[in-house]
C-alpha cells in the first residue's frame, strides 16, 4: 500500500464496531485514526441535525468530501455506514485494504444510538432493512470480513492489526471470513 493511502479502511453497518475497532487498531499500528462521521460533524454539525436541516443528499455530499480526503491520507480510517453507497467511494475502495465488520441484530439492538442515527430511528428492524439493502456492495468491497456480535473487541482489533502488518499485504481475490 501507498504511504499516501490508507493502511486499513473499515466498512460496515452502523454500530458494527468500525469506530472502537478501528481506534484500537490504529493505536496497533501507531498510526492516526480517522473517522469521517467525526470529521463532518466537527466541520458541519451533528448528523441528526444536517438530516433535519438539509436532507440526507446533502449529507451524502459532506461525507463524500471527507471519504476522498481520508482515502489519501496514510492513517486507519472508519467511513460511515452509508459512504459505500457513492460510486466514486466504491471505485476508490477498489484499491485499497478494506475491512467489512458485521453483526448481528441481538448484537447490535444494545449499541444503537437511534438519536445519532438519523435512519435507524425505528430501531433494530430498520437496522436489520438498512444492512439487507447494502449488504451486497459491503461483501463486493471487502477484502476480508470479521464478524463483531459476540468476541471481544480487542482480540478482532489485534487480529485485524496483525493483518494489515502481514509482509504480503496481496488483496486476496475472494473475500475472507473469519468467525
Amino acid at each position: 500500500m501507498s504511504e499516501q493511502s490508507p493502511a486499513v479502511v473499515f466498512i460496515g453497518a452502523p454500530a458494527s464496531g468500525k469506530t472502537r475497532i478501528g481506534k484500537r487498531v490504529a493505536k496497533s499500528l501507531e498510526l492516526p485514526f480517522v473517522d469521517t462521521d467525526a470529521r463532518v460533524v466537527a466541520a458541519h454539525g451533528p448528523i441528526p441535525a444536517i438530516f433535519e436541516q438539509h436532507g440526507e443528499p446533502r449529507f451524502r455530499e459532506l461525507e463524500r468530501a471527507e471519504v476522498a480526503r481520508a482515502l489519501t491520507e496514510h492513517a486507519v480510517v472508519s467511513l460511515g455506514g452509508g459512504a459505500v453507497l457513492d460510486e466514486q467511494t466504491q471505485r476508490d475502495l477498489a484499491s485499497v485494504r478494506v475491512v467489512l465488520l458485521t453483526t448481528s441484530p441481538d448484537a447490535v439492538a444494545a449499541r444503537l444510538d437511534n438519536e445519532k442515527r438519523p435512519l435507524l430511528k425505528d430501531g433494530v428492524d430498520a437496522w436489520v432493512r438498512l444492512v439487507e439493502a447494502r449488504r451486497p456492495i459491503y461483501e463486493r468491497l471487502a477484502t476480508r470480513t470479521w464478524d463483531t456480535s459476540s468476541r471481544p473487541i480487542q482480540h478482532i482489533a489485534d487480529e485485524i492489526a496483525a493483518w494489515v502488518r502481514d509482509a504480503d499485504g496481496a488483496r486476496p481475490t475472494e473475500t475472507e471470513e473469519n468467525r
